[in-house]
């Protein structure tokens, strides 16, 4: 077996992030600035909200979280939008209420839409950007492969296999009703899921020697479990991600690169030279 290690990933990724935050900082005297703004409280929620918040800190990016009701929603969107300090926003997944989830997302302006969620996005989203990154980093090559992408959501499917597809690669879209599943994955050779149902994916469903990406959330008796099953992670012959650290630490270096990314356009617009 062959591990897709995220973390180990993002520790590159990230020295190289804390040197571009200093230099911003420093020497263009401009703090990045992400604001999270979220609704309700569920333990995913609060794992990755978390998460972003401690990233943000480890490489001097400031980490705003507003945890608002359906009246203040809206209005909050469009004062950080006119914030001149906020370089990124985003909106934490899922809201209490999913009703205001569309509206939300395309409230947030497309220059701060770090996440890239709206209708007119700049950024490539966070973790698809991820699991393309995990990918290339283990010289994984989707040239002439197989891929199946298991869920359309718009965090993870189907932004990916939009991303995927704009490359020319040979990518079949998936989800829980697709009714010939196990047969359609006998014949793929690299399989992302993502459908935050646990358990879903079998190991009779795999062929050997699969690459395996498990970026599927969800919370089951109080604990933050993927799409993966247990007999999956016997087996020798796959390159898979683990079952903690895969692609999750890399989303979170996804989203802040965008976010610096950001805080460098505002420094270009304002006449600073390129870092």
């Amino acid at each position: 077996m062959k591990i897709l290690d995220g973390l180990e990933l993002a520790g590159f990724i990230k020295e190289r992030q804390l040197k571009q935050v200093r230099a911003l900082r420093q020497s263009w005297k401009i703090i990045p600035c992400l604001a999270i703004v979220r609704m309700g409280e569920n333990s995913v929620t609060d794992k990755y909200t978390n998460l972003k918040s401690s990233y943000g800190q480890d490489i001097m990016v400031k980490v705003d979280i507003y945890n608002l009701n359906s009246d203040e929603l809206l209005d909050k969107i469009k004062s950080l939008n006119s914030d001149h300090n906020v370089h990124g926003i985003i909106i934490q997944l899922p809201l209490a209420d999913p009703k205001l989830t569309e509206q939300a997302i395309n409230a947030v302006m497309p220059d701060k839409d770090v996440d890239g969620l709206g209708d007119k996005i700049t950024f490539i989203p966070a973790t698809a950007m991820a699991i393309d990154w995990l990918l290339a980093g283990y010289n994984v090559d989707l040239a002439g492969k197989k891929i199946a992408i298991i869920g359309k959501g718009r965090l993870v499917g189907m932004p990916l296999a939009k991303l995927w597809k704009s490359s020319g690669f040979d990518v079949t879209i998936c989800d829980t009703k697709t009714a010939d599943l196990a047969d359609t994955l006998q014949t793929i050779d690299i399989i992302v899921s993502a459908t935050g149902i646990p358990g879903l994916i079998k190991s009779n469903m795999i062929k050997p020697n699969s690459v395996v990406v498990d970026a599927g959330t969800a919370s089951e008796q109080g604990m933050i479990v993927g799409d993966i099953a247990d007999d999956v992670r016997g087996r020798q012959d796959l390159t898979i991600t683990p079952i903690k650290g895969g692609v999750g630490p890399l989303t979170v270096t996804a989203l802040f690169d965008n976010v610096i990314s950001a805080t460098r356009k505002v420094a270009d617009q304002n006449g600073q030279q390129d870092i």
